[in-house]
């Protein structure tokens, strides 16, 4: 993704003009800054009505006074607050005041030095901590290693988290920070290296370890050659892995668990960000086309598949695939499992639950036609159908005739892939069946 073209503004050019004069108390090396009472008192006194102007949400439950600018008219204070991240406050004469988190003014400035402005207060001992919260809320599993505030904008406040076991975000919040408004988490992988907004924290490499464990988990052979992050969506994250053998696969990760949801063979993966780029995934769908005719012929459906596509699924080891074949009009629905194979023509397919797509509705009409004239009627040339209901064991198919003579409706038994019709109703008959015949020749002739 591109890098954000966004105005960020950040504490540190601030922090290093800060006079040294105005600080409270000096740091001794290696050693935490002590907290001077009166500094604590004077800011306990005004720093809380300082934030509440600089509409922060923060309970204050503890503030210094940093110290005091008289030329500018300038007093800085630091606050730690209930809701866990602390913030330093500097309060110009007859300006509104500002509000920067610990994040911000901890760390140093250009010149390697300690800012004037960081934070010291027991509370805040350690900044990134406060943005634990936010994580949680979130929803993305984190455990916080490390964290840096990139900057502000009119809206949106951003930072980085790195995360115990090498995966990083960055977070999104309101400006000013407030737990009440929404938080969003993005992985670091969404974001070029050099934008104003992006990972420093943790390098692609290491974000791209977690393709590891979710190769491992998915069960395939694969021995990881190359990978790639993918897409993000709000429920999950798609990495693509190249196995050593020449296979491939797009792995889907829960976005809030971090497990992995499955794994796509790279011949089915086209509506996932492109498809695969690491594998040759034309040859692949080339081969599992031809496995889909071999699975298609052994449910004894004639079908050499040049093109398919996969239906949703809720069981991992069930596919449900439409295929359109070259040697044939008609196409069908396939269901397979590991240890079986079935196969819906486009007559029954959607009154078993699938619809076919590739398939035009007149490729049908020669299987409709010779149905019926297995049910003795011979005069009937089929030039319309439709489904129009099912019982728990029979689904109804109308059909209309060339000649625009009425109609018929056969009924078909279901779960059997392509079976004879059981039944003939004319339209008469089936009135009470989802409505009765409604195809234009058959509607004014019931």
């Amino acid at each position: 993704m591109r890098p954000f073209a966004i105005g960020l503004t950040a504490a540190l050019a601030l922090a290093v003009l800060v006079p040294a004069a105005v600080i409270s108390a000096p740091k001794e090396k290696d050693k935490p800054a002590a907290v001077d009472a009166k500094a604590r008192e004077a800011g306990m006194k005004a720093a809380p009505a300082v934030a509440q102007a600089a509409n922060l949400a923060c309970t204050v439950t503890d503030a210094r006074l940093i110290g005091n600018d008289k030329k500018s008219g300038t007093d800085y204070y630091e606050v730690a607050c209930q809701q866990g991240l602390g913030f330093a406050l500097v309060a110009k004469k007859d300006a509104p005041p500002q509000g920067y988190s610990c994040l911000e003014t901890g760390q140093p400035g250009a010149d390697g030095k300690p800012s004037a402005l960081a934070c010291i207060l027991p509370a805040n001992a350690d900044p990134k901590s406060g943005l634990a919260p936010y994580v949680k809320k979130s929803g993305v599993p984190c455990d916080i290693e490390n964290a840096r505030a990139i900057g502000a904008g009119a809206k949106n406040a951003y930072f980085e988290i790195a995360c115990k076991g090498g995966t990083g975000y960055i977070l999104q919040t309101s400006s000013p920070i407030n737990l009440d408004q929404d938080v969003v988490a993005n992985s670091c992988l969404l974001y070029d290296d050099g934008g104003n907004v992006s990972c420093k924290l943790t390098d692609k490499a290491t974000q791209l370890a977690i393709v590891d464990p979710l190769a491992a988990a998915s069960g395939k052979n694969c021995a990881v050659k190359d990978k790639r992050y993918v897409l993000s969506t709000k429920t999950d994250n798609y990495f693509e892995v190249a196995c050593q053998d020449g296979k491939g696969y797009m792995l889907q990760q829960a976005a809030t668990t971090g497990a992995l949801v499955k794994a796509i063979d790279c011949a089915q993966a086209s509506f996932v960000g492109g498809g695969c780029t690491l594998t040759d995934s034309r040859a692949a769908e080339t081969a599992q086309a031809g496995l889909y005719t071999k699975l298609a012929s052994k449910a004894g459906f004639d079908c050499k598949v040049e093109k398919y596509g996969m239906l949703p699924s809720d069981d991992p080891k069930k596919e449900i695939v439409e295929m359109k074949c070259s040697n044939r009009p008609d196409g069908g629905i396939g269901v397979f499992t590991g240890t079986s194979s079935t196969v819906y023509d486009c007559v029954t397919s959607e009154m078993n639950g699938y619809r076919c797509s590739f398939t035009k509705p007149d490729a049908v009409y020669p299987r409709l036609t010779a149905d019926l004239k297995g049910l003795g009627k011979n005069t009937c040339t089929v030039s319309g159908s439709r489904i129009i209901g099912q019982t728990a064991t029979q689904g109804f198919v109308e059909v209309a005739c060339s000649d625009g003579l009425p109609g018929w409706v056969m009924a078909y038994p279901l779960g059997q892939t392509t079976p004879k019709p059981a039944e003939l109703l004319s339209c008469l008959q089936a009135k009470g069946i989802g409505g009765g015949c409604k195809l234009p020749t058959n509607a004014t002739k019931s």
